[in-house]
């Protein structure tokens, strides 16, 4: 979400006039978007700011702004710890930025630019002082074979670790008609895959029509624009995995089978004080009706470790379930406490060293669970989505017809391939001749023996 925030604001300043500098040396200007989901990003920001304390006295007329949800969490804090800093806007009103630029520039600054407080205003005012996000305004950027669409903005679950309901407002969905507008003109530009993004996104309802139009009408339509080929959404919450919802994703061959849904813990005791509103029995019910419903689908999750109070037989429930679940993956991270959240009045009473080792730990059985699974596609055939040179491709350009390219197939694995540089964008057959935990290596099928 922050990447498409950042896409969006980019695209917005180039029509404002803007040009993008070559490094920040150069630039006039200097954003920041940040992240507030855990400390350590925070703590990489207030880094960098003390880094750029002295680069006005190359540019004294440079203008550093920090947005996103760290600047609606932090605010005027943001100032008094980098006095230099112009502005700070939260992400409900990143679509105001041109003209806060302009007002620094007038020497108009510090300028604060966020939303209400959760708890400070009625809902409806809350929801409004969120309203200025950033829609697609230009498709200059296509063609492009794939894009991120923002269908939600916020979440009302409140977690009690997390602290995006403060910083992205309350739980407000677009409109159904905008939502078809937008992906009409990307597919119309080239583009091939969409992103559906939401907090929850699988919560998503548009009632600004004569009827409720839920996730699983919306594919439904989208399923029906000419050119688009692949259609994927997250992340999702366990409780609105709904049957309707699944058997869209069977039903329409452009919604892909992949299907993120947190987990965050195995432990009942623990998912009550994260206040998930739901238990680790309820979680492996909804794996069987994904697996009922789509047999194929992929399912990956998130998982927290050292939450507050896990005990070690907390942490073996949630070993259990990623062996039972055998999800594709896991991002797995360590409890880290976010002020003003409800977590913020339980005692953070794992220790660091615990959690790093559970982390470890559970990383681990993931791993092994991936490695395994992954051998099931050597020797098969699979369609992918080519994405561009892989890391290693980028440095063998200069010297090399042939690079490693990167593509993904429709279950969201990851593939990696000897092609030209020239096939970014394509949909390819790939012979998988090997894999590991997170990659599966292939050779363009026109390239492969005869079977």
């Amino acid at each position: 979400m922050n990447v498409l925030d950042s896409e969006l604001l980019a695209e917005e300043l180039e029509l404002s006039g803007y040009e993008r500098a070559s490094s920040p040396r150069q630039a006039d200007i200097i954003l920041l978007n940040t992240c507030s989901v855990r400390q350590h990003a925070e703590d990489k920001v207030y880094s960098l700011l003390g880094r750029m304390k002295h680069q006005d006295a190359r540019r004294p007329k440079k203008i550093i702004g920090v947005l996103g949800c760290m600047a609606q969490k932090d605010q005027m804090l943001i100032f008094r710890r980098a006095p230099w800093v112009d502005l700070v806007v939260g992400p409900g009103r990143l679509a105001l930025l041109p003209g806060l630029l302009e007002r620094a520039a007038a020497g108009e600054g510090p300028i604060l630019e966020v939303s209400l407080d959760r708890n400070a205003a009625p809902l409806a005012a809350v929801s409004e002082s969120f309203k200025c996000f950033l829609h697609r305004n230009t498709f200059a950027a296509f063609p492009r074979t794939q894009a991120m669409v923002r269908i939600m903005f916020g979440c009302d679950k409140c977690c009690s670790y997390c602290v995006v309901p403060q910083v992205r407002g309350p739980e407000q969905s677009r409109p159904a008609k905008e939502i078809l507008e937008e992906v009409r003109r990307l597919a119309d530009a080239g583009c091939l895959e969409v992103t559906l993004l939401g907090q929850t996104v699988n919560s998503y309802k548009d009632r600004s029509g004569p009827r409720t139009v839920v996730l699983a009408d919306l594919l439904e339509m989208l399923h029906e624009i000419d050119g688009l080929r692949r259609i994927k959404f997250v992340t999702n919450h366990p409780r609105h995995m709904t049957k309707m919802l699944l058997e869209g994703v069977r039903d329409l061959p452009k919604v892909c089978p992949y299907l993120h849904v947190p987990a965050q813990s195995g432990s009942d005791a623990v998912l009550r004080r994260m206040k998930r509103g739901y238990t680790a029995g309820w979680y492996r019910e909804m794996l069987a009706r994904v697996r009922e419903i789509i047999p194929q689908a992929v399912v990956t999750s998130d998982f927290i470790v050292g939450f507050c109070g896990e005990s070690e037989e907390d942490f073996a429930q949630t070993v259990d379930l990623v062996r039972f679940a055998r999800f594709k993956n896991s991002f797995i991270f360590k409890y880290s406490p976010r002020p003003g959240t409800a977590a913020e009045k339980l005692a953070d009473d794992v220790p660091e060293a615990v959690k790093r080792r559970r982390n470890n730990q559970l990383l681990a059985v993931q791993n092994a669970i991936s490695f395994e699974d992954n051998q099931a596609f050597v020797g098969r055939k699979v369609e992918i989505l080519v994405e561009g040179s892989s890391k290693l491709g980028l440095k063998q350009a200069a010297a090399r017809e042939k690079v490693q390219m990167v593509g993904r197939t429709t279950c969201d694995r990851i593939v990696v391939f000897d092609g030209e540089p020239q096939s970014a964008g394509r949909l390819l057959d790939v012979r998988i001749l090997r894999a590991d935990a997170l990659t599966l290596f292939g050779r363009l099928e026109q390239d492969s023996p005869a079977s």
